[in-house]
């Protein structure tokens, strides 16, 4: 019998109570009205996370609160009949009163449950779950692949749906978990369906702190969170809107005081309120890191806005996508990231990427048209890029990491991509213009949350102005498999020794609490080939 099946059995066998383990954390538990999370899975440790309230006026970003003792369990059974582990930790106002605990000696490839008691109340209780072994060869793993959640967009339904799986091993976060924009200045088709706190557009520490809490106040957030463990990276709206190492477009010095503290500031509270096992690097944090999950796959989550040079405007010389001494991923996460996939003993290789890879360029012509137009007219030798936010606008960098893939004969590598609030199936070939040639792996790109679509901002009625926008982009760049620029939602990723599957989950109105929810295609890379459709999702 396949894992996942027998694993899809015992969650069954407990969704009731992970229902009710999970429930929101309100008024009934003023405590832990923040609820529990887990997230970063290795084979003998994963991280828990909570927040204490102290006192009522003790409230995100105040800085208020006495310190308070707070005990953990984690045990194999909901009962806790059998604790594994336990331990305590102090919640202080130096950390906005949050508890993040890396528990070490768990057995691989199993399911906990862990909660926190303090100030005589006990936390919602958690379910989580270990990696696999490092030798082990599970017969499958699935994971729930999400990005771009605007609160103010409307409501987390995909989260809803994610959490009444039962199939799931993990949820991988691919940045823009939170938005950082003032009340009313980014919503969604019909404005603000629910208002941003604090109202300002955050940039202090307390700021950041207060938003990060008003997200996880969301019922869905939280019933997801109690019941999967989360592996995420941040992308550009955790701090500001198109941030690189040295500001942000939308970030104004003269007003908003130095990018450096500001930077800072969101980096903290996301790493007091998110439960990532993050590093400390030189005077810095990393949070690129690799998790595996036995023989099977590995997963490498990158950063690409901490160490990204800015990003070239238009009409300000497009040939400087293509300056080598530009970067998208800073040189020793680069060097980082070729290391890991061309020594990876894993049949597949996960990157967790929050911008798009694949080239979206106009046009792809063929290599010695478009280095005449490159002499001629100055433009980039891949082509125009539609969005140099993206991989697209730091062409060297892809360039390093598609050689040493091909050089190194490294297969099966996948990116798993968000940013974009649409979603993409695309081969990955070393020259978009030859897409039958040599290929550097492939790309799933998941859907917003709630993120405005292409489709909501041109103010067109779905599968109406998005459609022939679709086709033009897929006619003149020939890797893409699968684009649809309209609708939210999230993947499922299927990983099996013989293929990599996506299945795309669209919601039907992120405005309706209760959403219904509609499949929306499925997309699959057999072990050694190139993007091929499936007709039904991955059963």
């Amino acid at each position: 019998m396949r894992r996942r099946t027998v694993l899809a059995g015992g969650a069954v066998a407990v969704a009731g109570a992970g229902l009710a383990l999970a429930a929101p954390a309100h008024a009934d538990n003023p405590v832990f009205r923040h609820g529990v999370a887990s997230g970063d899975p290795l084979p003998d440790a994963v991280i828990i996370w909570t927040r204490v309230t102290v006192a009522d006026d003790a409230t995100p970003g105040s800085g208020a609160g006495a310190a308070a003792t707070v005990r953990w369990e984690v045990a194999a059974d909901e009962n806790f009949a059998a604790i594994t582990a336990s331990g305590a930790a102090t919640a202080t106002a130096d950390t906005d009163h949050t508890v993040k605990v890396d528990v070490t000696g768990l057995a691989p490839g199993c399911v906990y449950f862990y909660r926190f008691t303090a100030l005589g109340q006990s936390s919602p209780v958690g379910r989580t779950r270990t990696a696999p072994a490092l030798g082990a060869s599970p017969d499958g793993l699935r994971f729930g692949v999400v990005s771009c959640a605007n609160w103010e967009a409307g409501f987390f339904g995909a989260y809803r749906h994610l959490a009444d799986r039962a199939d799931l091993d993990a949820i991988v976060h691919l940045g823009d978990y939170l938005y950082e924009y003032g009340r009313g200045e980014y919503g969604g088709r019909t404005g603000s369906v629910r208002p941003h706190d604090p109202a300002n557009e955050i940039v202090s520490l307390a700021d950041y702190r207060i938003r990060h809490a008003q997200y996880k106040t969301d019922p869905d957030l939280q019933r997801l969170h109690a019941l999967l463990p989360f592996i995420c990276t941040w992308d550009d709206h955790e701090s500001a809107d198109n941030s690189w190492s040295g500001g942000s477009g939308k970030h104004d010095p003269a007003v908003q005081g130095p990018w450096a503290d500001r930077k800072a500031a969101s980096a903290r509270a996301y790493l007091e309120w998110m439960p990532v096992r993050a590093s400390r690097s030189g005077s810095g944090v990393q949070i690129y890191r690799r998790l595996r999950f036995g023989t099977l796959a590995e997963l490498s989550m990158l950063d690409l806005r901490s160490y990204r040079d800015q990003e070239v405007k238009p009409g300000a010389g497009w040939r400087e996508v293509d300056n080598p001494q530009r970067t998208l991923t800073g040189r020793a996460q680069m060097d980082w990231l070729t290391a890991g996939l061309t020594s990876s003993t894993a049949r597949w290789k996960l990157v967790g990427n929050s911008v798009m890879i694949a080239p979206l360029v106009f046009p792809p012509l063929d290599p010695a048209t478009t280095a005449a137009f490159t002499q001629a007219l100055g433009i980039p030798q891949s082509g125009l890029p539609v969005n140099a936010d993206q991989w697209d606008g730091y062409t060297a960098d892809r360039a390093r990491l598609y050689r040493a893939i091909t050089e190194y004969g490294v297969s099966d590598v996948v990116f798993l991509t968000g940013d974009i609030h649409s979603s993409w199936a695309a081969d990955l070939p070393v020259n978009a213009a030859d897409p039958a040639g040599p290929s550097a792996g492939a790309e799933f790109v998941v859907p917003s949350v709630t993120s405005s679509s292409l489709g909501e901002v041109m103010q067109a009625p779905p599968r109406t102005a998005a459609v022939p926008v679709e086709e033009a982009i897929k006619g003149v760049n020939r890797h893409l498999r699968y684009v649809e620029l309209d609708s939210h939602g999230f993947g499922v990723l299927e990983v099996t020794a013989a293929q990599t599957q996506m299945d795309w989950f669209y919601v039907v109105d992120v405005t309706d609490p209760r959403t219904g929810l509609r499949h929306g295609a499925s997309f699959a890379v057999p072990a050694g080939g190139r993007m091929e459709p499936r007709t039904t999702p991955a059963s």
